[in-house]
């Protein structure tokens, strides 16, 4: 780490988002920890192109150079919007909106923030995908619209680590699982018996991930022990 390192977290208003802010923070290993949300300045909205543009803009205007950028955004409900448990409850607007937030969002997340990462030392970028987006993993069917968008969000983040390496030879771009954690996204849907976890340990745990990558692991969906996860 140099004096001039940035951590970026998007999604920083949200329970992982707010908990990794705050452990990167207190770890004092970046010069600066910027916290991007909707209601950040500048804003952004993973389904605005315009201010993920204008939030690269920001970010390449500081003293410094990403060296860890973490999108810890997502989508599982929301007004009027619901896992589906069949396909009978199918709506392709939901769908589409599902898409746009955990899958379209975090690729013009890349698109305009991986050309920024640090060139000298090893930096990442780590999206938050869910285990449930593993094809392999699937035995139990339901969720369509959120499976298939984190399904694509790994696509996108597989592709993504192929370009990168020809472009940034110390950078990684991976996804990650954070388990089951209290928060606003899952609280609603946990059962008895699941390993819920706190926003504050989960961060800890993603971040420790995180700090053991190396450039090989770059393109890989990986939990929050460390453990690779199928496609």
């Amino acid at each position: 780490m140099t004096s001039k390192d940035l951590a970026v977290v998007i999604g920083a208003s949200g329970g992982i988002g707010s908990a990794l802010s705050d452990a990167l923070e207190k770890g004092g290993r970046f010069a600066q920890v910027v916290r991007l949300s909707r209601s950040s300045t500048p804003p952004i909205d993973l389904i605005d192109e315009d201010s993920i543009a204008a939030a690269a803009r920001h970010l390449d205007e500081l003293d410094g150079a990403p060296r860890l950028v973490i999108d810890a955004t997502g989508m599982l409900h929301g007004a009027g919007v619901e896992p589906e448990k069949s396909w009978r409850s199918l709506d392709p607007a939901q769908m589409a909106q599902s898409f746009a937030v955990n899958a379209t969002g975090p690729a013009l997340l890349m698109k305009h923030l991986l050309p920024l990462l640090k060139r000298d030392h090893t930096s990442v970028f780590a999206t938050l995908s869910a285990k449930v987006g593993s094809i392999g993993d699937n035995k139990i069917g339901g969720w369509w619209s959120y499976r298939a968008s984190k399904a694509a969000l790994n696509q996108f983040v597989r592709t993504a680590a192929v370009e990168l390496a020809r472009k940034n030879k110390a950078a990684i771009c991976v996804a990650l699982h954070p388990g089951t954690v209290d928060t606003g996204l899952s609280g609603k849907f946990v059962k008895t018996g699941l390993d819920v976890r706190s926003p504050e340990q989960a961060a800890l745990d993603l971040l420790a991930v995180i700090e053991r990558l190396g450039p090989d692991d770059s393109g890989g969906f990986f939990d929050y022990r460390g453990d690779k996860l199928p496609w």
